[in-house]
């Protein structure tokens, strides 16, 4: 007759349920109990039924088992833990460690500076002055680049400055032209009687008669 399995879920019936709980603690108890032989283990298993009766299973002492696993714990709260003046070191050990390569690398890029400004060069090899020549010449080349194309937007700006001038200039004086019929000619008959006016008072000829 095969072994019929039962569901694992709370047991509505009360006795059924007692039933079932003697059964499977004395099986909890008899396991456990093998368990210490065999291996030499130390276990305390604590359980309360239902209605708060209690059961107890151990090895040695409930209480020495209990009293070990509160000093574990504790252990191990430190170390997932650690104390403030563990942190406090912790963090010191990293800002000096981080105060020293900041510091290896302002060595290193002022080491470069002085280089690329031509001192302490006696320390280089000829395959090191070489790339450095090379860099020299790349810089170089970007300068001036960068200067050409700052000359050519300087002369544009010039040449629009010298064109805007020129157009003022042509449109003053434009405006202050005047035109040919708003002059005043001299009429022959005008001049005929200035003449006779100067002869009769004694008076020089005007120039040009």
């Amino acid at each position: 007759m095969t072994r019929r399995k039962i569901q694992i879920k709370k047991i509505d019936n009360t006795t059924a349920r007692q039933v079932t709980f003697s059964k499977r603690r004395r099986g909890l108890f008899k396991k456990a109990q093998e368990l210490s032989t065999l291996c030499d283990a130390e276990i305390a298993l604590v359980v309360f039924s239902a209605t708060g009766k209690l059961f107890e299973f151990t090895s040695s002492s409930v209480q020495q088992v209990i009293e070990r696993h509160h000093l574990l714990s504790s252990d191990f709260d430190k170390l997932n833990h650690p104390s403030l003046e563990l942190q406090s070191f912790c963090m010191s050990q990293l800002e000096s460690s981080t105060s020293a390569a900041l510091s290896k690398e302002i060595a290193e890029k002022t080491h470069e500076l002085r280089k690329l400004r031509g001192e302490e060069l006696q320390e280089l090899n000829m395959k090191e002055l070489q790339e450095l020549e090379k860099l020299l010449g790349s810089g170089l080349r970007r300068v001036r680049d960068a200067k050409g194309s700052q000359l050519m937007q300087e002369n544009k700006r010039l040449k629009q400055m010298e064109n805007r001038q020129v157009q003022t200039l042509e449109l003053e004086q434009g405006q202050s032209s005047e035109p040919i019929g708003d002059f005043i000619h001299s009429d022959p008959s005008q001049d005929h009687d200035s003449s006779d006016i100067s002869l009769k008072l004694g008076l020089a000829f005007p120039s040009g008669i």
